[in-house]
């Protein structure tokens, strides 16, 4: 297990040194890097003594191998950890800022990212640095939120950097989370397809994609090979994701059958459109008179999965407008898969086109999880806990 630790320039940075001995005494490999400010606080040596490697300083520093070789460091870890990570840090972070090692090395990483934040209680509280601590959670990164207790200014309050304990815990929960579906192979389906009414002309729906293309980021971060079949969206295909792309359900469906072979799971999140035209060969003229389309149905191809099973876990998606439980329940009896995520759009604060969603998670067993208002990056994640075995039977409603 590998586990990458920035340390910004804090006060909080002297215990740093109990951070580096808890992670490598339970058998991680810790690469430090350290900000210019943190050797004010911490020395180099201390913390190479501690990690039996060379800590990593400013890229001017680097010779010419290293700076390859961080880069290859960031698809070696399974964590990266910031602490302390002080105000500034944060913005950096939240913003995309990256002009030191520390932060360039941030915008690489695509394993999970625990932060521990230390500064004065004002500073904590100030309404941009809880706006970057949002940012920062919206990404699915784990905040390590700080104590309250004596400050190095002699006042008391919030801001205190977490007991190490506390955030080496959190850091080798995220490295196990990042391994745990390694060797697995997850299909993941989204957005939306386009039936074609002629050569210029489609009928599509206002999913955006974003729930999908989080669920696939998310288990790629868990070490799986994920295949994201992805119909037409403005995204970004996320790093380590084999991606598939198709425009109408029928290539849709052609592209999971090809594609579930050897699957572990299947997340069926694209929004498959249930109504396909006929087509007209030729651009369709106004004449003044209106227009009638012929609609047929299109292929259900969860219903196809469920009836010929062959991968160990077949996720649906319900999104409706009434009656959100009953009618992904009977979705989920219907359509012979193993859960359905429901999720109610009518809401106008998250579900369609929203980068946040709320959901309730219906199992086969009658099991159900309401999973409450969050970042569809951390929707994804708590989709994957429970779905693929991380979340306990206790904790399940």
């Amino acid at each position: 297990m590998w586990v990458a630790l920035g340390v910004s320039g804090g006060i909080a940075a002297y215990k740093t040194p109990e951070i580096v001995r808890g992670l490598t005494q339970a058998g991680a490999e810790v690469q430090v890097i350290l900000t210019a400010n943190a050797t004010q606080f911490v020395t180099p040596l201390v913390l190479q003594t501690l990690s039996r490697r060379r800590v990593l300083l400013d890229p001017f520093d680097l010779g010419s191998d290293e700076t390859i070789r961080h880069i290859d460091l960031t698809r070696r870890i399974q964590a990266f950890l910031v602490a302390p990570a002080t105000a500034n840090v944060l913005a950096k972070l939240a913003r995309g800022v990256a002009d030191d090692l520390l932060s360039t090395f941030y915008t690489a990483v695509t394993a999970p990212v625990v932060v521990a934040p230390a500064m004065n209680t004002r500073m904590w509280l100030h309404p941009e640095t809880q706006e970057n601590v949002a940012r920062l959670r919206a990404r699915a990164v784990t905040i390590v939120e700080p104590d309250t207790g004596w400050l190095a200014e002699g006042e008391t309050g919030a801001g205190r950097m977490a007991d190490p304990a506390r955030i080496v815990a959190a850091t080798l929960g995220a490295a196990r989370c990042a391994q745990s579906l390694a060797g697995r192979t997850i299909v993941v389906t989204a957005g939306p397809t386009r039936e074609p009414i002629d050569p210029v002309r489609y009928l599509s729906n206002r999913s955006s994609g974003k729930m999908g293309y989080a669920l696939a980021a998310a288990a790629a971060r868990r070490g799986a090979r994920v295949i994201l079949i992805s119909g037409p969206v403005a995204l970004a295909p996320p790093w380590g994701v084999e991606v598939v792309s198709v425009g109408t359900s029928a290539e849709m469906r052609e592209a999971v059958l090809a594609a579930r072979d050897g699957a572990d799971a299947v997340f069926m999140a694209a929004a498959v459109a249930d109504w396909v035209p006929a087509r007209s060969p030729s651009k369709i003229k106004k004449t003044g008179a209106a227009l009638s389309l012929v609609l047929e149905e299109g292929p259900d191809i969860l219903a196809e999965l469920g009836r010929a099973r062959r991968e160990r876990v077949l996720v649906g998606f319900a999104a409706e407008t009434d009656d959100l439980l009953s009618n992904a329940k009977a979705k989920l009896e219907r359509k012979g898969v193993d859960f359905i995520v429901a999720n109610d759009i009518s809401r106008t604060d998250v579900g369609l086109e929203s980068d946040d969603n709320a959901v309730t998670l219906l199992g086969r067993a009658g099991e159900a999880w309401e999973i409450p208002r969050a970042s569809k990056a951390e929707i994804a994640e708590a989709i994957l806990d429970r779905v693929l075995g991380a979340v306990p039977a206790a904790e399940r409603a």
